[in-house]
């Protein structure tokens, strides 16, 4: 596989990622209502996100309420909505970036400057990845700790949700993404570095001797 190639598939990679970390920021499955005990069998179900929570009737009926005060959110929430934004929008960055730099585009001749635009917008990728990281572990963090605190009542404790498994799926393709794009780049600077030289062949002029013009 050519390094365009495997610089197109780690582009691929950041974009698919960045629309996971977009989609796991809207959902509002971060932790859902924990059937145990006493809830095995109940009429409604509890989602939690960074944004609004839900109660999902047993009729199929869904009721969202979005959060009233950002400053009166768990310290976990505040956190998650500003590094997801700060993600998304870096995404945007890392995407634009990548693609002036990239092989498969003439937005700049090749040389040192467009693989190195290439391997910041590959770092650019792993920075989100990192980033998004943070509130993912955060919030299962929390929600394993009060799953298995026996002072926690049944009735609040939660189980992760379907945007935890989302975000650490964007998690994984955001860095693979980025660590594909920085080696292919790297690996293609290596190969480029070292200047090609070539000498004009001697020929012989009429009087059997070289001409000097090709000595220049």
């Amino acid at each position: 596989m050519t390094s365009a190639a495997v610089e197109i598939l780690g582009l691929g990679l950041g974009i698919l990622g960045w629309v996971g970390v977009i989609l796991a920021c809207g959902l509002p499955m971060w932790q859902v209502s924990a059937f145990i005990d006493v809830n095995i069998v109940v009429a409604q179900t509890i989602w939690e996100g960074l944004w609004m929570n839900c109660v999902v009737q047993s009729t199929g009926q869904m009721q969202c309420k979005v959060y009233d005060s950002i400053l009166a959110l768990p310290s976990e929430v505040q956190a998650g909505r500003a590094l997801t934004v700060i993600v998304a929008l870096l995404g945007l960055v890392a995407l634009m970036v990548t693609v002036v730099g990239a092989q498969c585009t003439n937005c700049i001749r090749p040389g040192k400057m467009k693989s190195r635009i290439v391997i910041a917008g590959g770092a650019i990728y792993i920075l989100c990845g990192v980033l998004v990281l943070i509130p993912l572990c955060w919030f299962a963090n929390i929600v394993i700790s009060d799953f298995y605190d026996p002072t926690v009542p049944s009735s609040q404790k939660r189980e992760m949700g379907a945007a935890l498994y989302i975000g650490w799926a964007a998690t994984a393709l955001l860095l693979f993404g980025g660590c594909l794009i920085c080696c292919c780049s790297c690996s293609q600077r290596d190969e480029t570095s070292f200047p090609v030289k070539y000498s004009a062949p001697r020929r012989p002029t009429s009087n059997g001797e070289y001409d000097k013009k090709n000595y220049v």
